[in-house]
């Protein structure tokens, strides 16, 4: 697949993201052997995948992901985003504060046939835990 292509299914499975009626469907941009590097916990494959979301949507269900940069090489994407929402359920063990949210981070995805197959992120999750602890 071209990096267009690649590009192209990042932003389609972003605008589902977004969405809280269409988000199960930002699930459609994984392979179902994706790895995913950088999040503590997430089992590989798509399984481990979905529960990470469903929890992240849980806890903040108005979660929106702007992204800020994007670009690729090949068969990987880099993109820079901001991860905004508000705090309603317990995350990293603090109970739901009501607090906005705004989360930076960069990830790398590696494409294959379409679909991420690997992804490597930072994203500043302390930074959150500051944010509904003070």
């Amino acid at each position: 697949m071209s990096t267009e292509t690649n590009l192209s299914a990042l932003h389609r499975a972003l605008e589902c993201f977004n969405d809280p009626a269409r988000r199960a469907s930002y699930l459609d941009l994984y392979d179902e052997s994706v790895r995913l590097i950088g999040y503590a916990g997430v089992e590989p494959g798509l399984e481990g995948v979905r529960k990470f979301y469903e929890n992240l949507w849980a806890t903040f269900p108005d979660a929106v992901v702007q992204v800020e940069d994007a670009f690729g090489v090949d068969d990987k994407v880099v993109c820079r985003f901001t991860l905004t929402g508000t705090h309603r359920g317990d995350f990293l063990g603090v109970a739901a504060t009501g607090k906005p949210i705004s989360a930076s981070g960069i990830t790398i995805l590696r494409f294959a046939s379409g679909k991420c197959v690997e992804r490597w992120s930072q994203a500043d999750f302390l930074g959150v835990l500051n944010q509904i602890s003070s």
